[in-house]
């Protein structure tokens, strides 16, 4: 019956889908994807480990994955792939063809339907690789224990000999927490970046933004949101002033160091300081955590606390500037009960349907 069914779905009438569609249909099978992984039980690692290969072959192929031919797969572990390590091909080809055995369990109606491709695994016996291979993840502590450090941090802040670089160091790495920017995005913010007038918490204009390919810096406008508005007023209000810098000053960075150029003004601060400034937070507060709590992890903090509070993929993707979700996805690293609460969700949403309709 179930054969007959996917059968009659295939040979019915197709309305061709918008391009948004589409793309929203590739987001939500990306998002289930990692959602099943994770509700069979895999480690976070081999998710991540999934969710990179899978970028890097979306990138490369430019259209969604489930367009790919064996003649594309061909190119891409034949030419592409032609002199990379044996486990990284086997890797990629493993995940490659689970993702394939997931969009034609979950997604083979719905796809015909949408695009008129009939889901096919594009590796076969031919140029089918086999193995397997584990990759890192950036798990981020959990929110009990970064309020921990920033209390602790914050209240340094009253006692410290040197108040202005301490407190640069503290907002500095708070909008790494609150609004997930990567720490060369934070050290190269200039004073005028922060426009104030601009939607409903003022936004930042992040001019050297991670570029794909060598590509050069991508530009991007990050609300203040999660705090970080209140955070930058104070910083810049009550702390920028105390570096002696001029307010007016045409490229004057909102995150300077003590460190002067020839004509009195101050020098952007370093990454290094940033970092340093971090570290001997973690040290003082969070020591378990110490040579592991870094700026990027600060970001993948971020990630997760957006999405557990409800923040969709697409917003997440635009705020922390990623080319394709599937990166987004692996710097989500949603509770433990995660999947649970998502059944009991759709249970409840479920009953007020049944509700609605018994009226």
């Amino acid at each position: 019956m179930v054969a007959l069914a996917v059968v009659g779905d295939l040979s019915s009438k197709r309305v061709p889908g918008s391009a948004r569609e589409v793309e929203e249909l590739e987001t939500d099978a990306v998002a289930e994807f990692v959602l099943a992984r994770m509700a069979a039980g895999l480690a976070d690692s081999t998710i991540q480990h999934d969710l990179a290969n899978l970028e890097q072959l979306r990138l490369w192929f430019g259209r969604p994955l489930w367009e790919m031919r064996p003649k594309d797969a061909d190119a891409y572990f034949g030419k592409v792939l032609r002199t990379a390590a044996v486990g990284t091909r086997l890797a990629k080809a493993q995940t490659l063809a689970t993702y394939f055995d997931f969009l034609d369990l979950r997604y083979r109606s719905q796809l015909y339907a949408l695009t008129g491709v009939v889901v096919a695994c594009p590796l076969d016996e031919l140029n089918r690789p086999r193995g397997r291979k584990n990759g890192g993840i950036r798990i981020p502590p959990t929110p009990a224990e970064m309020q921990v450090l920033e209390a602790g941090w914050r209240s340094d802040l009253a006692t410290c000999r040197k108040f202005a670089p301490a407190a640069r160091s503290f907002a500095a790495a708070k909008l790494m927490m609150q609004v997930g920017l990567r720490i060369n995005e934070v050290r190269k913010l200039d004073l005028t970046d922060a426009r104030w007038d601009l939607g409903r918490f003022g936004k930042l204009n992040v001019r050297f933004g991670k570029g794909h390919n060598g590509s050069g810096p991508k530009t991007r406008m990050t609300p203040m949101i999660n705090g970080a508005d209140a955070m930058m007023r104070w910083y810049i209000e009550d702390v920028w002033g105390l570096f002696g810098d001029d307010y007016l000053r045409e490229g004057a960075p909102i995150f300077p160091s003590e460190r002067r150029n020839a004509d009195g003004t101050c020098k952007r601060v370093t990454d290094d300081g940033l970092r340093y400034g971090l570290e001997e937070a973690v040290i003082r507060h969070l020591p378990h955590w110490k040579g592991r709590l870094t700026p990027h992890v600060l970001r993948h903090f971020c990630a997760s606390q957006l999405y557990n509070s409800g923040m969709d993929l697409h917003a997440l993707q635009q705020l922390l500037g990623h080319s394709w979700v599937t990166t987004t996805m692996g710097y989500v690293h949603p509770y433990t009960t995660h999947v649970e609460d998502a059944y009991i969700a759709g249970c409840r949403r479920g009953a007020v349907r049944l509700q609605g309709l018994a009226r």
